[in-house]
């Protein structure tokens, strides 16, 4: 894998499109799928609403996000309403989150966000834009990125330096349940294991994960019985293998399988 661009690969005067010709480029040379390890990614022959690139081997689709400064807790994204609806879908694409050096012309960190991780909860609806701009009244998007769980942002790439495949498959297999449930369900799996990483150790009791009944309730705000809704989904984790059952009321966080 090399992490350098070649400038003969773009041929506009502007940055940011030299930048996007030469992060699509890149990821068609060099970016494998990590759902099923092909080999390559493929670039869609036309814009799609909310896609980049596909695997020809599971067809799973991946939508392409490039910046010059690290991603923070949210990254912009396109239409509200039609992110929305793709959301339902079984073409919701997975996202690629790559970070780069324009001056050394370079990869810096490549993170993927599995589609499965994406629920309605983590995308914002942005203002209209003004009746005075181009394209009045189109409602944006935002993702929320510091409401997917640390489990669901997998590094490809760190500061120059690919992470090893299998390492980075298993993490990526680990959560794959995710994509057998409902929405709903799916929307408070993701909730509990983001409240799990917030407890900060790989090993917790469920009286911590209990702590987070608050926050819960806001998000949830029509289920009256949230600690029982906690104990379930911690069962559900741990039946699905994302969870190890160590003693009564506490649970412990299962590495990744090599």
């Amino acid at each position: 894998m090399k992490f350098g661009f070649e400038e003969a690969q773009a041929k506009y005067v502007s940055g940011s499109q030299r930048a996007r010709v030469w992060t699509e480029q890149w990821v068609s040379q060099w970016l494998y799928c990590p759902n099923c390890a092909g080999s390559r990614l493929t670039q869609f022959s036309a814009n799609q609403p909310v896609a980049d690139f596909f695997c020809g081997h599971c067809s799973d689709q991946f939508e392409l996000k490039g910046q010059k400064k690290a991603f923070g807790a949210k990254v912009a994204d396109g239409a509200y309403f039609t992110k929305i609806d793709r959301l339902a879908s079984s073409t919701n694409p997975n996202l690629i989150l790559l970070n780069y050096d324009l001056n050394k012309m370079t990869v810096l960190n490549v993170c993927m966000v599995p589609k499965h991780f994406f629920i309605p909860d983590i995308i914002e609806k942005r203002k209209p834009l003004a009746a005075t701009a181009r394209r009045a009244g189109w409602i944006g998007s935002n993702i929320l990125l510091d409401r997917v769980p640390d489990s669901g942002r997998i590094y490809i790439v760190r500061n120059s330096i690919p992470v090893p495949k299998d390492a980075v498959i298993a993490q990526w297999q680990k959560t794959l349940f995710l994509r057998e449930k409902e929405a709903e369900a799916r929307g408070w799996l993701v909730e509990v294991m983001k409240c799990v990483d917030l407890i900060g150790t790989v090993e917790f009791d469920i009286e911590q994960v209990y702590s987070f009944e608050r926050r819960l309730s806001a998000l949830y705000p029509h289920n009256r019985n949230v600690r029982p809704k906690i104990r379930q989904q911690l069962q559900v984790l741990r039946d699905s293998g994302y969870l190890d059952f160590v003693s009564r009321g506490r649970y412990r966080i299962r590495s990744n399988p090599l």
